[in-house]
């Protein structure tokens, strides 16, 4: 499979998984159901934006490429505060798939972007 395909299908995931947690945020009361947290709507529309439109360009990757050190930073944050939650197997669940392929997206937005620099074609 192509990396573009695998890219543009990680970072699709990394996107839902970005939804599902803040989800279960709110709903566990981690999180304010707030306009504060409407905030996250933009910056989802510019990852998707950037994902589904623009993937082939580097401004396309280059968006994927900072979403995934976004989607990366979240399990981080919340497992340095890491403590006991009861019934909390979606939350934990959601911040590895989350963990995983906003990594795996990462690698292949920098493998992009260095084949791009480097002229190579696709």
């Amino acid at each position: 499979m192509k990396r573009g395909v695998l890219l543009t299908i990680t970072s699709l995931l990394s996107i839902l998984f970005v939804t599902l947690h803040l989800t279960d945020d709110i709903v566990r009361g981690f999180e304010k159901g707030g306009l504060s947290t409407l905030l996250a709507v933009p910056i989802l529309v510019t990852w998707l934006y950037g994902t589904l439109v623009l993937g082939e360009r580097r401004s396309g990757m280059v968006i994927m490429l900072v979403g995934s050190l976004l989607g990366v930073l979240v399990p981080i944050v919340h497992f340095r505060g890491a403590g006991g939650v009861v019934g909390a197997f979606f939350f934990v669940w959601t911040l590895l798939a989350l963990g995983v392929t906003a990594l795996f997206s990462l690698v292949l937005s920098v493998c992009e972007l260095w084949r791009l620099r480097r002229g190579q074609p696709r």
